[in-house]
């Protein structure tokens, strides 16, 4: 029996299965899946690591589809950005892709307190209060703790609204984050009716969505340095759509980054997007 460690240490008996939906949530056809599969798990060995078999899966995946090869894991991408504008911006842009209306950072009088609400969301006659939670260790858990303090803020504001404190009807709270929750928040979680994206939750959670509307972090491009994922995310360019459809000029005068490098950027993501 082969056992694979994983990031924390501990120690998982290896299964197959992993790397099929891994290879479907990437991207992958049926047969592309099931040949990854089985040349992935010839190399397995006792004690190898998740990080050197998603970098197997990688390998061969850039055999089927090129972009592969301008890559890092969809989990280290989403991890490099910063809690603050850009993870908040991240999770409005996915709300926005999912038809919701979005105002962010707003200061929101509850019964008691004013409270400061990352994002609003509204769509049909529903207004979700949303708060994102994100961790800089991708293999952190989101705790109990943060969705107690939702559910609290999420019921201030209800009453402050019955109370005519503020003029917006929230009918539902949501919880963004960029890991796995911990048993007890989502028990919690579940039995107080509280939404939740998050990595594996609902039903492959944050990187099925990401992967199936294509809303890659630039922070995703391998070759990317980081004075110039700073400059471009704090231009709000969070993801690879907006550099493949700004217009290249007024980003290099705005960032103060070279038209060239710039062009070269664009061509890794539009390997990645899968567009040419």
């Amino acid at each position: 029996m082969m056992y694979v460690k994983k990031f924390d240490g501990s120690r998982q008996v290896f299964d197959k299965k992993k790397i099929y939906r891994t290879c479907i949530r990437i991207g992958a056809n049926e047969q592309q899946a099931n040949e990854i599969v089985n040349k992935v798990s010839s190399k397995i060995y006792n004690g190898i690591t998740t990080k050197q078999i998603l970098d197997l899966i990688f390998n061969e995946m850039n055999k089927f589809k090129s972009g592969f090869a301008k890559r890092i894991d969809l989990r280290q991408s989403i991890s490099m950005l910063d809690p603050k504008p850009d993870f908040e911006i991240f999770s409005s842009l996915i709300l926005k892709e999912l038809g919701y209306k979005i105002k962010n950072n707003l200061i929101i009088s509850g019964k008691c307190v004013e409270h400061e609400i990352d994002i609003v969301a509204m769509k049909n006659d529903k207004t979700l209060y949303v708060e994102v939670k994100h961790h800089q260790n991708p293999h952190a858990y989101t705790g109990l703790d943060i969705f107690l303090q939702a559910n609290s803020t999420f019921q201030s504001l209800k009453d402050g609204f019955a109370l005519k404190k503020n003029r917006i009807d929230f009918n539902d709270v949501l919880i963004i984050c960029n890991t796995k929750i911990s048993d007890h928040a989502k028990k919690y979680a579940d039995c107080m009716h509280i939404n939740y994206l998050c990595w594996n939750y609902p039903d492959g959670g944050l990187e099925r969505l990401v992967e199936e509307k294509k809303l890659y972090p630039i922070t995703i491009i391998k070759d990317l340095d980081d004075q110039t994922r700073k400059k471009l995310t704090g231009n709000g360019i969070i993801i690879l759509k907006q550099i493949v459809e700004s217009n290249l000029k007024d980003v290099s005068r705005k960032a103060k980054i070279g038209l060239s490098k710039l062009e070269e950027i664009k061509e890794d993501a539009l390997k990645i997007l899968q567009i040419v």
